[in-house]
């Protein structure tokens, strides 16, 4: 894949975020999950989170989460990744709320099959589909890549093994690789776009990156407008300015 064609993949991305309504705040998302570029596989992470020793997640968990993210959501020349931006201290400490344990979802049976617009229709709450997911994860990747966990494999092999999560194409024993890809990507998200007040977004650098004014009293000037950037920093929920 030519670097030309891996810039245009995360052009599209951006694009994606800027012409949303402005309104709709950090819940932007990454178009097609992984992308077919490869995300930008031979660029390296730049930048360090902030030293965080995760209280919920495991070591073995935690060096999954550091590799499957940085393929997610890597550094590029367009902007900064999810590791620098602290996404890793988001993921650790959403997984620690009332929200991840189930408390507001219905959980009870039966479980079975559905279209997707029914919802989840499993018993796992958020924090465990995680677990679940990221330990059948490393049980495929030791039976199929010479007894190397997820973290030991090359950019290519993991982001190989992220798409066929994606598609649902890994057959995991507990849980569906379909259903751990979307709640991972979906928390990745929510991690990278969300108020750095929860832990990612470190310095508001994905906001500055695609033009959104965070928390500011009044843009209303500018919530129509799909091809500009805002073109003052924006400002956190803690009143800081970036």
């Amino acid at each position: 894949m030519s670097d030309d064609q891996q810039s245009q993949s995360r052009r599209r991305l951006i694009k994606s975020l800027v012409f949303m309504p402005m309104a709709a705040g950090a819940a932007g998302a990454i178009h097609g999950g992984i992308n077919s570029a490869g995300a930008a596989a031979t660029v390296a992470p730049e930048g360090k989170p902030d030293a965080y020793s995760p209280k919920y997640f495991t070591p073995d968990e935690w060096r999954f989460l550091g590799a499957a993210v940085d393929r997610l959501i890597p550094h590029d020349e367009h902007g900064p990744g999810a590791i620098e931006l602290g996404v890793l201290e988001f993921l650790d400490r959403h997984m620690q709320t009332p929200y991840a344990a189930g408390s507001i979802w219905y959980l009870q049976g039966p479980y079975f099959e559905a279209a997707p617009e029914f919802g989840y229709q499993g018993k796992l709450p958020l924090k465990d589909i995680l677990r679940v997911g990221i330990r059948a994860f490393d049980k495929h990747a030791v039976n199929n890549f010479g007894g190397k966990k997820f973290a030991d494999l090359d950019h290519k092999q993991q982001e190989a093994l992220l798409k066929d999560a994606e598609g649902g194409k890994l057959k995991f024993d507990d849980i569906s690789s379909k259903i751990f890809f979307a709640n991972l990507l979906a928390e990745v998200r929510n991690g990278y776009f969300a108020d750095p007040i929860h832990g990612g977004n470190k310095g508001m650098g994905a906001w500055k990156m695609i033009g959104y004014p965070g928390m500011r009293a009044d843009y209303l000037d500018w919530v129509e407008v799909r091809d500009k950037p805002y073109p003052i920093g924006p400002v956190d929920l803690s009143g800081r300015r970036g």
